[in-house]
């Protein structure tokens, strides 16, 4: 995410008359579909550099969701792999006001280019009170083991006042319409290639049987993090780490749009303050 945020941030270099005052203009359009595709790239790049392979370059002849599996794991994907990867891009490209998207529009409320609000989500996003919750949840299960110790785990977690990852969500008193689209696309990739359905997916359906018998009278229900992580470990086969920068190409899309918006109906965020700490205190003499 450093290596993300630093290069986006870097761009502004190559488009310095891509401002907030010019929002459609031509050059403006021009980076905002650079910073689109490039973020796809970035990200692949760093993956591949880290651990010592050269960089697969992107290939105009494929679409956005079947270039960055390309470029990220260096083979093309199968259609059905194209389409489920394309999905989870959808879902996670847009979700109101959360953390990082407020810092993008708190940032383009100065008037600043895209380059630097989409830096700043960035940062935002890399905090592990934001992102990162469906790398938690893989952890989860795997300490749970398997579908029949997941009651046990749940009330020795609740007991002891402990979060279950991928449960609950501000904006929702029901399931996550995003978690249910995600546990319908694993079921039916399973049912149509047969593989095996893993131990994690086993485990985190009895894990949400068990959470609504105890929770769901609190409005307590599974989250986009909860499916997101087993679909992209056990079917996509991507790495954990990759987890939080694949969600940050996704929500890019979502980042620039809320820009254009704060961009064209601005007023800077300035929040008031009211202080209520010490009193006068003597500046000291030395």
């Amino acid at each position: 995410m450093n290596v993300l945020q630093m290069a986006i941030a870097s761009m502004a270099t190559f488009y310095p008359e891509a401002k907030a005052a010019t929002p459609d203009s031509d050059v403006t359009q021009v980076a905002l579909i650079h910073i689109l595709s490039t973020t796809a790239t970035l990200v692949s790049m760093w993956e591949n550099i880290r651990n010592g392979y050269d960089p697969v370059p992107p290939d105009p002849s494929m679409g956005y969701a079947q270039n960055f599996l390309h470029m990220l794991c260096g083979k093309e994907p199968s259609d059905d792999i194209v389409k489920l990867f394309d999905a989870c891009l959808i879902l996670h490209a847009e979700h109101t006001i959360n953390a990082s998207t407020f810092s993008a529009m708190v940032t383009a409320s100065t008037l600043t280019n895209p380059f630097a609000a989409m830096s700043a989500a960035v940062g935002t996003l890399a905090g592990p009170l934001h992102g990162g919750a469906n790398e938690d949840v893989l952890n989860m299960l795997d300490e749970i083991g398997e579908a029949k110790n997941a009651r046990g785990y749940i009330e020795n977690r609740l007991k002891n006042k402990q979060v279950i990852w991928g449960m609950g969500h501000r904006e929702y008193s029901v399931k996550d319409p995003r978690a249910t689209i995600l546990q319908k696309m694993i079921e039916e990739y399973v049912n149509k290639t047969g593989i095996t359905i893993s131990k994690r997916f086993e485990t985190a359906l009895e894990v949400e049987r068990v959470c609504e018998d105890l929770l769901s009278a609190k409005g307590v229900y599974p989250n986009v993090d909860f499916y997101s992580g087993i679909l992209y470990a056990e079917i996509l086969h991507l790495p954990t780490d990759q987890f939080t920068p694949i969600f940050a190409v996704a929500r890019s899309a979502g980042w620039l749009a809320h820009w254009r918006e704060q961009v064209h109906h601005n007023r800077i965020f300035r929040p008031t303050q009211i202080y209520t700490g010490a009193d006068f205190r003597k500046y000291p003499s030395k």
